[in-house]
């Protein structure tokens, strides 16, 4: 056989994050069937090294690594390296993530793994430093890449049959390990059978011991936001009343405060951007002053789904602040598409100047005291470095700056109250909050002009977007009562993004997804995920608009995912379709991590479309779908948060709040009801001449009459009149909301 001479295939990805690494000495190859073979025809392992464009520390290790001809060497002639977009392949990268998990201790990005022909996994971790590395070891026997790469080389070479079988027993161990969602009682459930609520008040109690009273939050550094349990604690107030009886009045008054002192100081702090939008995704702090500059799509949207809960429940407005803040983001800033999606992320490197050459950290974003002198004036740069934490020497602890690129530099972050400066600098509130605004309007001026933005990762995620298109819908109807124009525009956004995603990643003819967007459709096919966050999407987007074609499209989805990766086995969803070559476990996604699990949007959106179209069918496949995971929630309910509700429903019903009729009483019902956090309850609208498709699926409302106004209840296939023509009083509105 002829020596094997690779080539960089990278240029032939649309991946921004993949073709990243195209002119990477590496002749890296792109995952797939080609590849593999060529690892299997010449007895090679394969380095799989897996990211996403956002990720700094892939790219510290691109700097000190890929771009170094030692390396690209030594993976070049002694094995075939593959590089993978995380966001493209969560299939792949949720595998080999599970066993760097299981036998480190921890995960992260870059992923990079050693693995057999036979895609098993050798060896494997995150960040190794390469020989370039200022990055100091993280410990006194911290490995270099280089040193890796010659010993796995090594290894494969003089001992494969070892390897081989150590692969064949770390498979077993992982299969043991991915049986998430396999051991629960869905086989054997009947209608009624179901998990207890109790499960949150224990849910609850962990948050209870894990927060942080201080800085809010519930961990040490790093600190993420996951949304996903902040939304669980918010929710608990509005659910039915037999959830607070189980956990305490008081106790769901106290996830409230949970939930709100922590996003007031993330809000507060420097993983929110001050000057633009957004936040970044995590916080190197318990404080959340120094994040990681990257901004994520998905962390966007899941933010703005909980502010709005926080703003409903608390009418604080640094809250709603925060709520127009992510949504301008969303709609008029770096991630929105001029064709109507929402794109992936911005990076957290970037140039500080067009002039430079290297990258840094945080560069478009971080300030020094002389530029705040410079740009806003001595006096005006006085009170807002007070304001924002800005000192001569910088703001980020030495122990912080492994690269050193924080000397002298600032990240923004609220440290004084307007109130306090007012009265320390002998000016009034009204003229310390207009400096502080001029000032903003001031720095961002000179940041768009002056400093590069940060790489844009352009892909259009369709379970991404569904998120967003949810959110925005939500807050759209939230915000119509007071901010019309503003509702209005968010609502369109919304609607703009489903559109572009039902023309360009679905197919009308077979009701299949595609899981990316970039210069055309991609490759890959929609996953579960895609499914659960677009239907969850759509189902805000109806009680947003009642347009009852969000419903059906809705459903048809449902069904096609029900028919591609529920498990009649075990019951739940698979994360991947049966059949893939590729990958060498099919695993379920039960656990949250930065993004909900797509068991829990599942079953949320099946006990929901349950309740709008009166269809027990769908409920049994939610109960199902909860029960698949029984044994791991009884274990630890604190990882289901996206799960919890699901279990409430499954215990308590899901009531359909139905408003029939037009006019002004009316539509002050129906703001009213969006008035409230989220609980477990649907809402319809039934008008004249409207919802044709969702009367001939739904038998309650087929002969219902829409000649008079009331609110009706509907449970069970019964509906019951709770407030009648006579009068819509919103007091009484009140109570039937408390009720269920």
């Amino acid at each position: 056989m002829a020596p094997l001479k690779l080539v960089n295939q990278l240029s032939k990805s649309r991946s921004p994050y993949v073709r990243g690494h195209m002119n990477n000495p590496v002749a890296w190859q792109m995952w797939g069937e080609e590849a593999i073979q060529l690892a299997q025809q010449h007895n090679r392992l394969i380095f799989l090294s897996v990211g996403y464009a956002a990720c700094h520390w892939c790219h510290v290790m691109e700097r000190e690594s890929f771009e170094n001809d030692e390396v690209a060497h030594l993976l070049n002639s002694a094995f075939i390296p593959i590089k993978v977009d995380r966001e493209e392949r969560p299939d792949v990268d949720r595998i080999y993530m599970n066993y760097v998990q299981a036998t480190t201790g921890s995960g992260g990005w870059p992923l990079n793994v050693f693995i057999t022909p036979n895609l098993e996994p050798v060896f494997g971790g995150t960040y190794w430093p390469g020989p370039s590395s200022s990055t100091p070891s993280l410990a006194p026997d911290h490995i270099g890449f280089l040193d890796i790469l010659r010993k796995v080389r090594d290894v494969w070479r003089d001992q494969e049959d070892r390897c081989l079988q150590s692969a064949k027993e770390i498979l077993t161990q992982l299969k043991e390990f991915a049986e998430e969602g396999s051991h629960g009682r869905a086989r054997e459930a009947s209608d009624g059978d179901g998990l207890e609520i109790e499960l949150l008040e224990e849910a609850y109690q962990h948050f209870v011991g894990r927060f942080d009273k201080v800085h809010g939050g519930f961990a040490r550094a790093p600190k993420f936001p996951t949304p996903v349990n902040l939304s669980f604690l918010l929710r608990l107030k509005a659910f039915p009343p037999a959830v607070a009886d189980v956990i305490g009045h008081e106790d769901c008054q106290n996830a409230t405060r949970m939930a709100i002192t922590t996003l007031r100081n993330m809000t507060r702090g420097g993983i929110h951007d001050h000057v633009g939008h957004g936040f970044s995704r995590y916080s190197v702090t318990p404080d959340w002053s120094l994040p990681h500059f990257e901004k994520m799509l998905y962390d966007q949207a899941q933010l703005l789904d909980v502010y709005l809960d926080a703003f409903l429940v608390s009418r604080d407005s640094e809250m709603l602040g925060a709520v127009y803040d992510i949504a301008d983001y969303l709609t008029t800033d770096a991630l929105a598409a001029s064709n109507g999606g929402f794109y992936s992320a911005e990076d957290a490197d970037s140039f500080y100047r067009s002039t430079d050459s290297e990258k840094r950290e945080g560069a478009f974003y971080v300030w020094t005291r002389k530029e705040f002198d410079n740009i806003l004036g001595d006096k005006d740069a006085e009170l807002c470095a007070r304001f924002w934490n800005v000192n001569r020497h910088g703001n980020v602890a030495p122990e912080n700056d492994a690269h050193d690129e924080f000397v002298n530099q600032n990240v923004l972050a609220i440290a004084s109250a307007p109130a306090q400066l007012a009265k320390d600098s002998g000016m009034s509130e009204e003229e310390v909050v207009n400096v502080i605004k001029t000032g903003r309007k001031k720095l961002r001026h000179h940041r768009e002009k002056e400093r590069p933005r940060p790489n844009l990762d352009d892909k259009i995620v369709t379970s991404w977007n569904g998120l967003a298109i949810g959110a925005l819908a939500r807050v759209s109807g939230a915000l119509e009562e007071f901010d019309p124009e503003r509702a209005a525009a968010y609502l369109d956004h919304a609607k703009k993004a489903l559109s572009f995603i039902r023309s360009n990643v679905y197919s009308e003819s077979t009701g299949r997804l595609k899981r990316v967007f970039r210069e055309g459709p991609g490759d890959a096919p929609g996953f579960a995920d895609d499914y659960a966050f677009l239907i969850a999407g759509l189902l805000q987007l109806y009680e947003a608009t009642f347009d009852d074609t969000y419903l059906e499209f809705a459903e048809r989805l449902q069904r096609t995912q029900i028919d591609l990766f529920w498990d009649p086995q075990s019951s739940g969803f698979f994360s991947t379709e049966a059949g893939a070559t590729d990958l060498i476990l099919r695993l379920k996604d039960g656990m949250d991590s930065a993004e909900p699990s797509t068991n829990g949007v599942s079953a949320q959106n099946l006990f929901r479309l349950a309740s709008f179209l009166n269809d027990d069918a769908y409920a049994t496949y939610a109960r199902k779908t909860s029960l698949a995971f029984e044994a791991e929630i009884l274990q630890h309910p604190f990882l289901f948060s996206s799960m919890l509700p699901a279990v409430a429903a499954g215990a308590l019903g899901v009531k359909s709040v139905v408003v029939v009729g037009d006019g002004e009483a009316v539509d002050d019902a129906v703001r009213r009801i969006r008035r409230r956090v989220r609980g477990l309850e649907t809402m319809v609208r039934i008008r004249k001449g409207d919802a044709k498709w969702l009367r001939g699926r739904n038998e309650l409302f087929k002969d219902m009459s829409d000649d008079k106004t009331s609110v009706m209840v509907c449970e069970g296939g019964v509906c019951k009149e709770e407030l009648g023509a006579a009068s819509l009083d919103l007091t009484e509105l009140e109570r039937v909301m408390k009720a269920i």
